[in-house]
């Protein structure tokens, strides 16, 4: 049952009605049971004082493109009732006349647009008026039988109103309905949801939840558990299981849906996505439509549902399967759009939103990880209303020319628009080693400040993990992942590949940026430290880049490697011949990988700083006294030591060299593969022409 989360205390302390009407949204939003993400909308009429000191009636709406759990009080509209009434009126409004006059009626013009279903508060003559998609409620309204059970959930006390897009029409059918019925407390609006109403804030919001558990009751009453979704055709696999197939097939899924546009992947293994996949009559099911229009955006009118069965050791198979699935899903979904489009129509990417793999669980994509979590979040309710509805009766969707109708609803598609603007690397994920380093960390906050996703690979776990706390606290949840890993073990590698595939969907971008430095004389130099120099920056830039290489070639979309090599790379310095011996190592190695990986599209290029001290561990352990004494001066005369030794007579610091690699991973050098570019203030004597 959905627990009211009303709080007298809250409450009391609320300033007025649009507080009130914000804090009454941010509840109804916070259990997405109640209503989609994005979905649903609520409204207050109050009298203000206008422009000139006269009191008037306005009605507070939420503004077309925000989210109830979140919204604040600028994300509501206030317009004027005298100015709307009147509509009441009239036989018939276009969506664009609506539109244009309510535009008339604000009351504020800096205020968002107004919802899609303004008038649908605004001609029912309650002061507080709530609509939401609640589970319960929606899996009534989408069984074939919905009407005639309502009678027994709720007597003479529903109106009833079949399924139209809303605008003016649904508007003035759900008033006049009200009006016709003056018992009614509620209306059931077909395959859609639910609209209350109350003399106050919190009598409205508990008239929502009451009228939401009354259904939830009715319908638990009549739910077989043995026989949810037609009873049980496969089991899980085992959560290590599942979770390894998962990270094994995102790369192949992830190149078979950005032939047109990248995604970012996300998956899925929760209770009731596991049960979904697992059922006898699930994939019927899955086909049937969405179960809320407002899910159309996000999930399309379908799920790809891929017949397989669970099996650890047919994962081959499964990418096969997930290949066609993929291809056949999209020729699917041209045609759709061919069968239904209107004049003026453009087709988004034909790839599917929501994939569903039995024994494995669910597979979301979209323009970034918030996006293909909204699509998963809205999945999960399309499930519960699936479960609800067949066990009431037939599970019933939207017509097809119904659905397209919606997905291509200009309306609709206009809070799309509110979304910014996609940057440089916008569903781009970069692959970080040392990313909690100097150059490493600014390399992240560069990248992602132009829209990636990134993995800060370290063995400084912690380290790794202050850093993406730090980028996701300022651009949102998973937009960084710290990782542990040890660069020369082929097996963590893997693993850390594996969790950015599963945390993502692959990788566009690696920065091959793990270091350390030893400084000896020649013939002071053990094999333990020629080793270890060997080790970390070369075998580990070889592991890194090999594994990346082969999940690019499987996602055969490209890819860009930076790799951050050293002025010694080209400079043979002194005491540092272990050092500078792989330095050039590294650079001669990505050009190796930049000749075998042109035909994939895969670029290779190398950034050669020098001295960054900042943030470096490197330069604040023994390698700064070693340098030190190499040029026989104090260690505290580094910085202006190497400052002066620059042709430009100045200082490199790691956002300098992260500049240099958001250069390299760009567009900006689409054409360049197997470069060095020096970022060290010019050095003579490591010019590399």
């Amino acid at each position: 049952m959905v627990q009211p989360l009303w709080d007298n205390a809250k409450a009391a302390n609320l300033q007025g009605g649009l507080e009130e009407l914000v804090y009454r949204s941010n509840i109804i939003g916070e259990d997405r049971r109640v209503c989609n993400y994005g979905g649903g909308n609520t409204s207050s009429k109050t009298i203000v004082k206008d422009f000139r000191g006269r009191d008037i009636e306005v009605m507070y709406v939420k503004g077309s493109g925000s989210d109830l759990a979140t919204m604040k009080a600028g994300n509501f509209t206030g317009l004027r009732m005298d100015d709307i009434r009147p509509l009441f009126e009239r036989n018939e409004m276009s969506d664009e006349d609506m539109v244009a006059y309510l535009a008339n009626c604000m009351i504020d013009a800096k205020h968002p647009r107004a919802s899609i279903e303004t008038l649908l508060h605004a001609f029912l003559p309650f002061k507080h008026v709530d609509h939401t998609h609640p589970d319960a409620i929606i899996s009534l309204c989408c069984a074939h039988n919905g009407k005639e059970l309502a009678k027994q959930i709720f007597g003479d006390r529903f109106v009833w109103v079949p399924y139209v897009r809303p605008g003016f029409t649904l508007s003035k059918m759900i008033a006049e309905g009200v009006l016709a019925n003056p018992n009614a407390e509620l209306v059931l609006m077909e395959k859609h949801g639910l609209v209350t109403w109350g003399e106050t804030s919190e009598a409205c919001y508990a008239q929502t939840i009451k009228i939401i558990n009354e259904a939830e009751a009715f319908i638990e009453a009549r739910v077989q558990a043995d026989n949810v979704y037609g009873g049980v055709k496969h089991e899980a696999l085992a959560a290590e299981v599942r979770r390894s197939i998962a990270a094994a097939v995102m790369p192949t899924i992830r190149g078979a849906v950005s032939d047109e546009k990248l995604m970012i992947l996300s998956f899925d293994d929760e209770a009731d996505v596991l049960a979904f996949v697992g059922g006898k009559d699930s994939a019927k099911l899955s086909q049937v439509g969405a179960a809320c229009p407002d899910h159309l955006v996000h999930t399309k009118v379908v799920p790809l549902f891929i017949d397989w069965t669970p099996n650890a050791d047919d994962v081959e198979g499964l990418k096969q399967k997930l290949v066609e699935g993929v291809a056949a899903y999209k020729e699917q979904y041209k045609q759709y759009f061919e069968r239904n489009k209107n004049e003026g129509d453009v087709m988004f990417e034909a790839a599917p939103r929501v994939i569903l793999i039995p024994g494995v669980g669910m597979i979301n994509t979209g323009k970034s990880w918030a996006m293909s979590q909204v699509s998963g979040a809205l999945f999960h309710r399309a499930i519960a209303v699936m479960r609800g509805a067949t066990a009431l009766g037939d599970f019933v969707s939207l017509s097809e020319n119904e659905s397209f109708n919606v997905e291509y609803w200009p309306l609709e598609l206009y809070k799309l628009s509110l979304a910014p603007a996609e940057a440089e690397f916008s569903r781009k994920v970069a692959f970080i080693t040392g990313g909690a380093g100097g150059i490493g960390s600014e390399t992240a906050r560069r990248l992602v400040s132009e829209g990636a996703h990134v993995v800060l690979a370290d063995l400084n776990l912690e380290g790794a993990e202050r850093v993406a706390a730090e980028i996701n606290e300022k651009y949102g949840a998973n937009r960084a992942l710290a990782v542990k890993m040890d660069v020369t073990s082929e097996e963590m590698v893997a693993a850390a590949y594996a969790e950015t595939a599963l945390a993502y969907g692959g990788v566009d971008i690696i920065v091959n940026n793990a270091g350390l430095a030893t400084s000896s004389p020649f013939d002071e130099t053990s094999l333990k430290e020629w080793n270890l120099n060997m080790n970390v920056l070369g075998t580990g830039y070889f592991l890194v880049a090999r594994e990346a290489f082969k999940i690019m070639k499987t996602q055969g979309v490209g890819g860009n490697m930076v790799f951050i090599g050293s002025k010694n790379s080209v400079y043979a310095g002194k005491n540092a011949t272990a050092y500078s011996s792989v330095k050039a190592l590294e650079a001669h190695l990505a050009r190796c990988i930049a000749a075998e990986g042109g035909e994939f599209g895969i670029r290779v290029n190398t950034v050669l700083p020098d001295a960054i001290l900042q943030g470096s561990a490197i330069w604040n352990g023994s390698w700064r006294n070693e340098r030190a004494a190499a040029y026989g001066i104090e260690p505290d005369q580094l910085e202006e030591y190497y400052r002066k030794r620059t042709t430009l007579l100045v200082n490199i610091y790691p956002r300098d060299i992260a500049e240099g690699i958001a250069f390299f991973a760009s567009s900006r050098s689409a054409k360049t593969t197997g470069c060095m570019l020096t970022v060290d203030g010019g050095v003579p004597a490591a010019f590399t022409r």
